[in-house]
C-alpha cells in the first residue's frame, strides 16, 4: 500500500475514534429528558475560578465508568478555597453540570464561585446573608454555584431545569445559577 493511501486511512480512522468518542453529558436519571438519556459515552467537565485562578478541563466518565482520578481532580478544584478542605463531590451534581453545559452548546468553561463548603466557611457566610442555609448541600459536596459569561441566568438556568434532575437556583443579582443534586425544585428570579 503507497505511503498516501497508509496516511488517509490513519486520519480516517483517527478522525472515527474522535466521531466516536464525541462529547456529551446527560444524566441518567429517571427523570431525564429522554433527548438526554443516553446520549453519549464520555462527559467532560470544563472550569476556571477566579479565587485561585485555577482552570480544570477533565473527562471525568467514559462508557457509563467514572474515572477515580478525574473524580479525585475535580474534588480538589471544588474544595473550599478559603481553608484548602477537600470534600468528595456527588457525582449526580457533576453529571446536572455536564448535562446543563452541554444543552447550551457553549465552549466556554463555567466559573466555579462555590463548590464544596466546610462547616467554618458556611456559617460565616450565614452570618453575612440571609441567603446561605444552614444545611446547605455544599456543606456536603452535592452543590455547586456557577456562571457562563456567554449565557444569563435565566438561559443557564433553564438548561438546568430541563435535566429535571436537582435543585436549580437563579441569583441574577450576584450573577450566578446554583445547581444541586437534591430534590427536583428550583427558585429564584
Amino acid at each position: 500500500m503507497p505511503l498516501s493511501e497508509t496516511a488517509t486511512l490513519g486520519r480516517r480512522a483517527l478522525l472515527g475514534a474522535f466521531a466516536a468518542t464525541a462529547i456529551s453529558a446527560a444524566p441518567f436519571f429517571p427523570g431525564a429528558p429522554a433527548y438526554a438519556r443516553g446520549a453519549g459515552d464520555v462527559r467532560r467537565l470544563k472550569f476556571y475560578s477566579g479565587r485561585t485562578g485555577e482552570h480544570l478541563n477533565v473527562i471525568y466518565w467514559i462508557d457509563g465508568t467514572y474515572i477515580p482520578e478525574s473524580l479525585a481532580e475535580i474534588n480538589h478544584f471544588f474544595r473550599d478555597w478559603r481553608n484548602n478542605a477537600v470534600h468528595n463531590i456527588d457525582a449526580r451534581t457533576l453529571d446536572l453540570l455536564a448535562a446543563a453545559h452541554n444543552i447550551l452548546r457553549v465552549s466556554e468553561p463555567y466559573m466555579l464561585l462555590s463548590g464544596y463548603r466546610s462547616p467554618q466557611t458556611n456559617a460565616m457566610l450565614r452570618a453575612r446573608s440571609r441567603n446561605v442555609a444552614q444545611n446547605s448541600l455544599h456543606l456536603r459536596g452535592q452543590a455547586a454555584d456557577v456562571r457562563l459569561r456567554s449565557r444569563t441566568v435565566n438561559q443557564l438556568a433553564q438548561a438546568a431545569i430541563s435535566c429535571n434532575a436537582g435543585g436549580v437556583g437563579r441569583y441574577s443579582r450576584s450573577d450566578f445559577v446554583h445547581m444541586d443534586c437534591g430534590a427536583v425544585r428550583n427558585w429564584g428570579a
